[in-house]
């Protein structure tokens, strides 16, 4: 009877240490990019464009879904401490998308623009900017 009991509190403490993620759905309006010229420098944003997109962060199964024309697919492979200013707040994530290519990606809540959310993507020579409805 002891082992059985034994077995039956490890069960059920090996299910309650389990993390528990959640799916986090956005709604994009728009998207700009920038990019490095020749000679390694950040070049200027482009214009915003409408996009009218939904993003999933899906924690349950590790990815970042963006759901555009082509769709994209990242792995997390880390998750970033949330990092709060007086002025916005950002959840990085380190992620490789579905060509191989590491980024990083960040959504940024800007505090002191009435909580306006961004979603970056950030490559070493690429990065994109998705404004998110509030």
């Amino acid at each position: 009877m002891k082992k059985l009991s034994l077995a039956l509190v490890l069960l059920l403490l090996s299910f309650g240490s389990q993390s528990i993620g959640q799916t986090i759905r956005l709604r994009t309006s728009s998207v700009s990019f920038i990019e490095k010229n020749g000679k390694g420098k950040w070049g200027e944003w482009s214009d915003f464009v409408k996009a009218d997109l939904v993003v999933t962060i899906d924690a349950i199964k590790d990815r970042i879904i963006v759901n555009s024309p082509e769709i994209q697919v990242f792995s997390i492979l880390s998750y970033g401490d949330k990092i709060e200013t007086e002025t916005s707040k950002t959840v990085p994530f380190d992620c490789i998308d579905n060509n191989g290519s590491k980024c990083k990606i960040l959504v940024i809540t800007r505090k002191d623009e009435e909580n306006r959310m961004q979603f970056y993507i950030n490559y070493s020579e690429l990065k994109f900017v998705y404004n998110i409805y509030n």
